[in-house]
């Protein structure tokens, strides 16, 4: 019997003019690990919240068909109905927290399901350690690390034990051996899971079957081994690539330079210590480490955001700064007047920026109207419009499907041979740079 059924979905958001899911069935069973695959804007997000119930009740827009989990038709139950039975973990981890403190974030969704209070805070260590993240129990929230914000959303749905684990690039902000036990846990909980990925190896090692979604339309709906054939004739960029070996590019004169840079948040909590970096023009650097490292630390003190508290920082010329989640950003009513913030609204320069990542086709939009990879690649294009002798991106492949991201690599290598230089934090090991470093507690190391 099936645990979830969808009948000829097809849904558009307010506004919109083309359906975001377009006449989409499938069944999910009890127990089974279900790869989402697709483009930046294919529909993955819109079917997991259809699944949820949030499509239509919290979206509101034009829906037609059915969808029913663990026998509640989602036209009448309403998503707190569903709550306990199906917990989902969004995209931006920054905006389904509401508590302060790490445990009780958690405990919060027990809370509301009214589980015994003797058996909340046992089931909020387990799930902590599950994903690595015991020794955050007390932190406060907002001092986390995009990553290590991430591991507690995981461990919130994980706590609710539920059905039906809908997941939506879970891992894109957690670093390699992070995401290899999480996604052990998830293999292990015996719940049926549907995990949207654009980090593609993770997610097809561990599925049971793969769904493949373009223009909201499912193309694909076949178990792992006949969906390697499959993708390999149609999407071949989706299977898993190795990682990418250093490019070893010569470097030119140093851009930006970092002597002995040792940063605190708090007193007695070093972030850094002792950091010596240079990056060259010419050369694109991938920043690497451990979630909770100071990669983002260290991105920020060289676009000149934070000072150092030790140590001398050196920069030629101008830097551009693109953040962990640009989509919290964003301050204009159409993506192209977004673009030309950075260069005075010089729409003509917005538009070539857009057509770099693919956005052409959305420059009279709404930026909320955009998925989050499209947000992502709207964030880049903004910063990159102003041309900035150092480009300094934080993950900026989060939520970007692999064509688009092989796209922007082979962009910010032409963008850096021409005599600029770009430094790139990343837990993405596939993404190409001339130079990777590990970055560590006590020093940097080149990998």
């Amino acid at each position: 019997m099936a645990l979830a059924s969808v009948e000829r979905l097809t849904y558009s958001y307010p506004g919109a003019a083309v359906p975001a899911i377009d006449d989409v069935s499938l069944e999910l069973r009890p127990g089974e690990i279900v790869a989402l695959l697709g483009s930046s804007g294919a529909g993955k997000s819109t079917l997991l919240r259809a699944l949820a119930g949030l499509v239509p009740h919290f979206h509101g827009g034009r829906f037609s068909g059915r969808v029913v989990v663990a026998g509640h038709d989602t036209r009448s139950a309403r998503p707190a109905e569903l709550a306990g039975t199906v917990a989902t973990v969004f995209q931006d981890p920054e905006d389904q927290v509401v508590m302060g403190v790490v445990r009780n974030e958690v405990a919060f969704g027990l809370e509301n399901l009214a589980v015994s209070p003797l058996s909340i805070w046992p089931r909020v260590e387990e799930a902590l350690g599950s994903v690595g993240a015991l020794h955050l129990s007390e932190r406060r929230t907002v001092e986390l690390s995009g990553g290590e914000l991430q591991r507690v959303c995981l461990a919130s749905a994980l706590a609710l034990d539920p059905s039906l684990l809908l997941l939506d690039e879970p891992t894109s902000q957690l670093d390699p051996d992070g995401a290899e036990e999480f996604l052990a846990c998830v293999e292990r909980l015996g719940c049926a899971v549907v995990l949207s990925e654009q980090r593609t190896a993770r997610a097809l090692g561990l599925a049971h079957r793969v769904l493949f979604l373009e223009g909201g339309r499912l193309l694909c709906d076949a178990p792992v081994e006949q969906a390697f054939d499959w993708l390999g004739e149609h999407h071949p960029a989706y299977l898993p690539s190795p990682p990418a070996e250093p490019g070893g590019v010569e470097r030119a004169d140093a851009i930006w330079r970092a002597d002995g840079v040792g940063f605190s948040y708090r007193s007695g909590s070093p972030v850094l210590v002792g950091v010596d970096l240079e990056v060259g023009r010419g050369e694109v650097v991938a920043l690497q480490g451990p979630n909770g490292s100071g990669k983002t630390t260290l991105a920020k003190i060289a676009a000149g955001l934070f000072r150092p508290d030790e140590g001398s920082v050196w920069r030629s010329g101008s830097a551009g700064y693109l953040s962990q989640d640009p989509g919290r950003y964003l301050v204009r009513e159409q993506v192209v007047d977004e673009a030309a913030l950075a260069v005075g609204g010089d729409q003509a320069r917005a538009l070539q920026a857009l057509e770099r990542v693919g956005l052409g086709w959305a420059a009279e939009r709404h930026p909320r109207d955009l998925s989050s990879g499209e947000r992502e690649r709207l964030g880049l294009a903004a910063v990159a419009v102003a041309e900035p002798e150092l480009l300094i991106l934080d993950e900026p492949t989060r939520g970007i499907d692999p064509v688009r991201k092989a796209e922007i690599a082979d962009w910010l290598r032409a963008y850096a041979a021409a005599g600029r230089g770009v430094l790139v934090a990343t837990h993405d090991r596939t993404f190409p740079a001339d130079r990777r470093i590990a970055l560590g507690v006590e020093a940097l190391v080149g990998v």
